[in-house]
C-alpha cells in the first residue's frame, strides 16, 4: 500500500507515524512545501520566554527521525494539483514538475494566517511567524522595533502582547470583541488578565475592527480601524488561521468556509482520500455540529484517526472541546468545552457556577477560581474555566475527560484523588463540592 501524505506539520507527522505502526510494509511518502519539517508554530514565543536558546531548537521531530521509521520525506515539494480519478499528485520539486501515484492520500497541509477582510494584511511588512522562515524574519524585525501593533486578541495575540511587554516594547492590541480570548473564556473569568495587561502598559483597543494595514518598504506600519489609526514600527497579524487548498481537484467537497468536508473517520467525499488537521472542520463535543478549531491537539488526533481508517472505518473521531491552557500577565488560565456566553446557542438549559478553591490545606495556600458550566437538568458538565497565579494547567485535562465521558457534578464529587496536605486540599480543586466552610464560593452570577 502506497500512502502519500501532503504536509509535514503535526497532523501529517502523526498520520505518518501511525500508518507506519499499523502497516509495516506500507510505502509512506511525506511531501512538505517548506525547506524543513517539524517546526513548532509558536517557536518564537518559546524563544522570547527563554524556553529555548534559538529558533533552531523549536522542532518536535526531524527528517532523520522519520526516515529511520522508513518514511520518505521530500522537502521543498510544493503540490500544484491532483487528480483523484487517476490517483495522481503533481508537485514541484527543486524546479522540476513531478507526478506521483497513490493508493491512499492524506491531506495535511495545515493553515496560514490570512485575512481577506483587512486590506494590506498580506504585505511583507505584516509579521506572521507560524513557519520557521517567517519566525526568523519576525525575530529580526522585533529586535529593532520599539513599538508593535498586534491585530487579534486570541491566544497568539495575547501571548505575543505579554512577551513583548516583558521586553519593554510599546504594545497596542486591537480586538473586534469586547474582551480578550472570547472564544475560550467568559468575560468575568478573563478580566483579571485583561486588567493586568493594561497595568503593564498594553494599549488595549476593544470593539475595534481593523480595515486596513498600510506600510511602505521598511517604513512604519499604520493600522486603520474605524476612523482611528495606530502607527508603529511593526505589526503582527494574530487573527485566525485559514487553510490554503488551491491544489484540490473539483471532486473533493468543501464547506462554505473552504475547509474540506470530512466524516468522523476523516474521509473526504472521494474514496481513499483523507483530510486532517487545520484543513478541516471538526465536530464540537459529541454532537453533529462542526466548527473550524485549528489547535495542535486536534491536528495530532485527527492524523492518528485517519491512519486508523485507511482500509476500513474503525475509529471515529471523538470531537474537540477546544481545550487550551497558557500563562499570561501573571496568571495561568485554562478552558475546555462550552462557555456560558456560547451556551445560548446550544439549545440546552445551562447553569454556571463560580468557586474560589484553595490548592492545598496550608493556611497561605494559593487559590484557583473555577467556573463550571453544566446542564441544568442532568448536571452533566459541559464546560470549565480556570484562572490562578499557581500552575493549575494540568487540571483542565481532567475536566476535559469528565466532559468527554459525560460525567455529572455528582460524579465529580466521587472522583478519587490522592491527598497530601502540602500538595492538595482535603477536597481536590476539581471535586465539585459546594461546602461554604471549605470553599470561598461565588454566587451563580
Amino acid at each position: 500500500m502506497k500512502v502519500v501524505i501532503i504536509g509535514a506539520s503535526y497532523a501529517g507527522v502523526a498520520a505518518a507515524l501511525e500508518v507506519r505502526k499499523r502497516y509495516e510494509d506500507a510505502e509512506i511518502i511525506l511531501l512538505e512545501k517548506q525547506a524543513t519539517l517539524g517546526y513548532i508554530p509558536n517557536g518564537l514565543h518559546l524563544y522570547w520566554e527563554n524556553s529555548i536558546v534559538d529558533l533552531d531548537a523549536a522542532y518536535f521531530i526531524t527528517k532523520e527521525q522519520l526516515e529511520r521509521q522508513n518514511i520518505q520525506c521530500f522537502l521543498e515539494a510544493s503540490v500544484e494539483k491532483m487528480n483523484t480519478v487517476n490517483k495522481t499528485i503533481t508537485y514541484l520539486y527543486h524546479g522540476r514538475e513531478l507526478r506521483l501515484t497513490y493508493d491512499k492520500m492524506i491531506i495535511a497541509t495545515g493553515s496560514s494566517q490570512l485575512s481577506q477582510k483587512i486590506s494590506g494584511s498580506d504585505g511583507e511588512s505584516i509579521l506572521k511567524y507560524k513557519r520557521y522562515p517567517e519566525a526568523v524574519a519576525a525575530l529580526a524585525k522585533m529586535e529593532t522595533s520599539q513599538s508593535i501593533t498586534i491585530i487579534g486578541a486570541g491566544p497568539v495575540g495575547v501571548e505575543a502582547a505579554y512577551l513583548l511587554s516583558k521586553q519593554h516594547k510599546k504594545v497596542t492590541l486591537i480586538e473586534s470583541m469586547d474582551y480578550i480570548l472570547f472564544k475560550y473564556f467568559d468575560k468575568e473569568m478573563i478580566l483579571p488578565v485583561q486588567e493586568r495587561m493594561i497595568e503593564m502598559g498594553t494599549d488595549l483597543r476593544l470593539n475595534q475592527t481593523v480595515s486596513a494595514i498600510e506600510s511602505e518598504g521598511e517604513q512604519a506600519v499604520t493600522v486603520r480601524f474605524g476612523n482611528k489609526s495606530v502607527t508603529s514600527d511593526a505589526a503582527i497579524l494574530g487573527v485566525n488561521v485559514r487553510p490554503n487548498l488551491s491544489y484540490l481537484d473539483e471532486h473533493i467537497q468543501l464547506h462554505l468556509d473552504q475547509t474540506i468536508a470530512v466524516d468522523c473517520y476523516m474521509r473526504t467525499s472521494v474514496e481513499d482520500v483523507f483530510a486532517v488537521g487545520d484543513c478541516i472542520q471538526l465536530s464540537y463535543g459529541d454532537g453533529d455540529k462542526t466548527e473550524y478549531i485549528p489547535l495542535v491537539n486536534n491536528a495530532v488526533r485527527t492524523g492518528i484517526v485517519a491512519a486508523a481508517n485507511l482500509i476500513q472505518p474503525e475509529t471515529a473521531f471523538k470531537g474537540s472541546l477546544q481545550t487550551i491552557g497558557t500563562f499570561l500577565f501573571g496568571y495561568y488560565v485554562a478552558s475546555t468545552g462550552m462557555t456560558e456566553a456560547e451556551s445560548v446557542f446550544s439549545g440546552q438549559t445551562v447553569k454556571a457556577y463560580c468557586q474560589k478553591v484553595s490548592l492545598t490545606s496550608l493556611p497561605d495556600a494559593d487559590t484557583v477560581t473555577i467556573k463550571w458550566i453544566y446542564d441544568a437538568a442532568s448536571h452533566v458538565l459541559l464546560g470549565a474555566q480556570l484562572i490562578s497565579t499557581s500552575n493549575i494547567l494540568e487540571k483542565i485535562n481532567t475536566l476535559a475527560l469528565v466532559i468527554q465521558t459525560k460525567q455529572t457534578l455528582e460524579d465529580l464529587q466521587q472522583k478519587e484523588y490522592f491527598f497530601h496536605p502540602s500538595f492538595s486540599q482535603m477536597i481536590s480543586a476539581t471535586n465539585f463540592v459546594s461546602w461554604l466552610e471549605v470553599r470561598d464560593d461565588g454566587n451563580e452570577n
